[in-house]
């Protein structure tokens, strides 16, 4: 009988009712977990010089330190005089510049799936460096950053990208003007692959591109009109092997 009463009352609940027990029978068992608890680790924060946000994916809000882990669905946000280095599982890093939003879209990695691999972040803000790890060298058409203007693919590689939208004047230029806005990449090895609904450049190494919007075709420029993201040497050296972002030694990254 008492089965029977259970089956009888439980379609008479509303859902929002149903939706609650649902919700309490999970707590009870052990089976529910916030939505931030199920988020995958991505990487974690090795370098920092100030202060960096981060918003989850379940909408909460923290400041991270040295060691902070990220997951994949965070939002990360540096403030001003800001630089964060975050090293992904797969052994690719990411600098991100002062006053710059990165969101990582989608982060998968293990070492014994490939067809799992996937690096897709949005620059909506800001610029960065990027030296992509063992996903990008194995699976590279999986490895995505996208921006308002282009998105960029690798072959690769190690480069710099900045998004400027009137928010660029501190960036020195050989005019002395503010660089104009749109998408500026840098590439230093490999080579770099630009795409929007206008064209597709590939930017070998050595090589800059700008493109100024998402209809307008990206194209590679000389060194005085492109942009090369540069940044401390606190953060592009590691103090414990001598080895930075990049190759070489510490000052592999750091162009004057």
């Amino acid at each position: 009988m008492e089965g029977k009463v259970e089956q009888n009352i439980i379609p008479k609940l509303g859902h929002r009712m149903q939706h609650l027990a649902l919700v309490s029978l999970l707590c009870l068992t052990g089976l529910w977990m916030p939505v931030s608890a199920w988020a995958e680790k991505a990487g974690v924060v090795t370098h920092l010089s100030g202060v960096l946000y981060v918003t989850r994916a379940d909408g909460s809000s923290k400041i991270l330190s040295v060691k902070s882990e990220v997951n994949e669905g965070d939002t990360l946000r540096t403030e001003k005089d800001t630089f964060a280095r975050i090293k992904f599982n797969d052994g690719g890093e990411v600098v991100l510049r002062p006053e710059s939003i990165l969101k990582l879209d989608n982060y998968a990695y293990d070492a014994a799936q490939k067809g799992q691999d996937n690096f897709v972040v949005s620059l909506l803000k800001g610029g960065l460096r990027s030296v992509t790890g063992l996903l990008g060298k194995r699976n590279p058409d999986h490895f995505k950053i996208n921006t308002s203007a282009a998105t960029i693919g690798i072959r690769g590689t190690h480069f710099g990208a900045v998004i400027c939208n009137n928010d660029c004047a501190n960036i020195p230029t050989v005019t002395g003007q503010a660089p104009g806005n749109g998408l500026y990449t840098d590439t230093a090895q490999g080579a770099t692959v630009v795409t929007n609904a206008a064209g597709t450049i590939e930017v070998p190494a050595g090589s800059f591109s700008y493109t100024p919007g998402a209809n307008v075709s990206p194209s590679i420029v000389p060194p005085t009109l492109g942009i090369q993201v540069t940044m401390p040497n606190s953060i592009s050296s590691n103090k414990s092997t001598g080895k930075g972002v990049g190759q070489g030694d510490s000052n592999s990254c750091t162009v004057k």
